[in-house]
């Protein structure tokens, strides 16, 4: 009994959403998961559950008055170990980060200040759903750097389009969940499916490292004013041919038709029917929320934008060249879809 109460407060359904950002971040820079990888995806994991604990702490007297059968209210775990658990993973994933270097650890320690801000702060304040988005985006910016912790500014640079679509989609997501207890507002979810096929259309799209537009296009759905993604970094997934093509086609182009399984062709298949998805597990539960926003209606929006996560981390996983990466991730679906039947995600 308490140890379900444990998997309750900590939401271990949702856990499976986590993953997929140290390992997308790690993508973006066209490189394969390496030690650091490993280490910033038990750091994200920690935090992440930090973040929860942490979350049901500080929504103690809420929870009272509105879901008094949460762990905290029901007086299953007491507040001082809830808090204790928070201060603890939070401790034990700055440490995890540490040891992928100073990069990570820098990146993590601007990760968990954000989410304890947000849990005891900003929560329920307008700024609350973009310290959300820039957690997530953050979550997947710690992949980055620690795969590659000698090169923190391209690192950071090459990740920043992804980590724009994670952070993005998060907000959405969030400014749902704001109203998830009462329902009431058609104009969250209608926001948020409009948001969830205008990135996963940007997600479906392999664009090259010298791109300057996607940061931009990402930062428009946002409603926010986007900076142009610098040019030049290059990744490390197709190496110049050593002998130039003077015929004036394409590198590597055959004349007649292109197979299915052309190794150019694959990523591009891959990473839009992961998109693809990712927009039609989100899209379905925002679509009935925005046309009846009853709480229960709701809270199955919300639910389905977090299992969403999962496919969009495998679209940007795969978008980067990191195609096995992406299925990978999309292999986490299952577990987290039997494990929201008996331990709900929100």
């Amino acid at each position: 009994m308490r140890l379900r109460a444990w998997a309750e407060l900590l939401r271990v359904s949702a856990l499976f959403t986590v993953p997929g950002d140290a390992l997308a971040g790690a993508a973006a820079l066209g490189v394969r998961p390496r030690r650091g990888t490993a280490l910033a995806v038990g750091a994200s994991l920690c935090l992440y559950e930090a973040g929860m604990a942490l979350n049901d702490w500080a929504d103690r007297e809420e929870d009272a008055r509105d879901r008094p059968h949460r762990p905290i209210p029901s007086g299953r775990i007491s507040p001082r170990a809830a808090l204790a658990a928070a201060g603890a993973l939070t401790a034990a994933g700055l440490a995890l980060a540490s040891r992928a270097g100073r990069p990570a650890l820098v990146v993590s320690s601007a990760l968990a200040a954000t989410v304890w801000a947000y849990d005891l702060k900003l929560k329920h304040t307008v700024a609350g759903p973009v310290a959300m988005g820039a957690a997530r985006a953050l979550d997947l910016v710690l992949g980055a750097v620690a795969t590659a912790p000698g090169t923190p500014g391209p690192s950071l640079r090459a990740a920043l389009p992804s980590a724009a679509i994670l952070g993005t989609h998060t907000a959405a997501v969030t400014t749902v969940s704001r109203r998830e207890a009462e329902g009431g507002s058609s104009a969250a979810p209608l926001a948020a499916l409009v948001a969830t096929l205008a990135l996963g259309a940007v997600a479906a799209r392999r664009t090259s490292p010298q791109s300057p537009n996607e940061l931009g296009a990402v930062s428009s759905i946002a409603g926010r004013a986007g900076n142009v993604l610098p040019g030049g970094h290059q990744r490390a997934t197709r190496a110049r041919p050593a002998i130039e093509d003077t015929s004036g086609r394409r590198p590597g182009r055959r004349d007649g038709p292109r197979s299915f399984t052309d190794a150019e062709n694959t990523p591009r298949i891959v990473t839009a029917a992961l998109a693809t998805a990712y927009a039609a597990t989100a899209a379905h539960p925002l679509l009935h929320a925005a046309l009846n926003p009853s709480p229960p209606l709701t809270q199955r929006a919300v639910g389905g934008g977090i299992r969403a996560m999962i496919p969009l981390q495998g679209a940007l996983a795969a978008r980067g060249g990191a195609v096995g990466v992406g299925l990978g991730v999309m292999a986490l679906v299952p577990i987290a879809r039997a494990l929201a039947r008996k331990v709900s995600p929100t």
